[in-house]
């Protein structure tokens, strides 16, 4: 391959990776799709490609599409174990950031809930969303009607929007505040307090510490308030497990004000925050090595501000 052809596709490397992880919802596999994807450029005939970027994005969606419709993927999906990889504030594969749409698309709630879409839907609420294509654009790129991709669009924005907890873009600085106040809740053990800092219809879910065959759930506040008092209490038994006592740094992950444990430099867990009128919605507790390890990585290249919480 010559080398203008590599350089065609590596000025679509980011945007393909960012699509990609949108449409999966995982880096891992957004990276075999990227790679996928430059094995098709690589054999294409692209003498006959009169539009590369073009190309390259039609590709690379069908092979997510490929990949959502395995077998493989639905099992794991279905099996109540999957939740959307983390990804640190300033990762590339976190895409096109500009408007309000592009970033609820990367959210982590926002991924979550368009594993009930349809593949198809998914693709094409994405394209339209996060990367502003038309719909006679995603229409090529689907193989279908520029009239059905209006229709998938206008019933992914709907079960997305009808299904979204919150949804009002949260000033960083007070979404951060308000979770300072509620990790020193946790950490004080004053649970009533906790409890006045979630909505009524608060959500947690969590993998178990990496640990749990399926994703432990909890709702009402009173026991997300002991879910949350529990999993920051200290104890001896979770030291051994994760190597170590661990500090607490705040971070912005996906978008959302995060806390991360960290043991010297790496990455032991993280738990995401949804804040809506000046409350915690939702949180997600994420361990397993897997899925953290992006995280876990970039992390390592990070300046963080002093921890929140340097002994427990």
């Amino acid at each position: 391959m010559d080398s203008i052809a590599i350089d065609r596709f590596e000025a679509s490397r980011n945007r393909l990776a960012s699509l990609a992880y949108r449409l999966l919802g995982s880096a891992a596999d957004a990276e075999d799709a990227v790679q996928d994807t430059f094995l098709r450029w690589q054999a294409a005939d692209r003498e006959r490609v009169e539009v590369p970027e073009a190309w390259l994005t039609k590709v690379a969606t069908n092979l997510c599409l490929d990949r959502l419709r395995s077998a493989r993927a639905r099992h794991e999906r279905t099996a109540g174990a999957w939740l959307p990889e983390p990804l640190l504030e300033g990762d590339p594969m976190l895409g096109p950031a500009d408007t309000f749409e592009q970033r609820e698309s990367v959210s982590l709630a926002v991924l979550t809930l368009m594993e009930r879409l349809s593949p198809v839907e998914r693709a094409a609420y994405v394209l339209r969303e996060a990367f502003s294509y038309a719909h006679a654009e995603i229409g090529a790129i689907l193989d279908i009607t520029e009239s059905a991709s209006a229709q998938h669009v206008h019933r992914a924005r709907r079960r997305v929007t009808a299904e979204r907890r919150g949804g009002a873009e949260v000033d960083p600085a007070s979404a951060r505040r308000i979770v300072e106040e509620f990790l020193a809740a946790a950490m004080s053990g004053r649970t009533e307090r906790l409890v006045a800092m979630l909505t009524a219809d608060v959500t947690a879910l969590s993998d178990g510490n990496g640990l749990a065959r399926r994703l432990l759930r909890f709702t009402t506040p009173e026991r997300v308030a002991s879910y949350v008092r529990a999993g920051f209490k200290p104890t001896e038994a979770k030291r051994r497990l994760a190597g170590g006592s661990p500090v607490f740094h705040l971070a912005r992950v996906n978008g959302s004000p995060a806390v991360l444990a960290v043991i010297e430099d790496r990455v032991v867990g993280a738990v995401t925050f949804e804040v809506s009128d000046g409350k915690i919605a939702s949180l997600r507790g994420i361990a397993a090595a897997d899925r953290i390890a992006r995280l876990g990585a970039a992390w390592r290249r990070y300046e963080p501000d002093a921890p929140v919480i340097s002994a427990w």
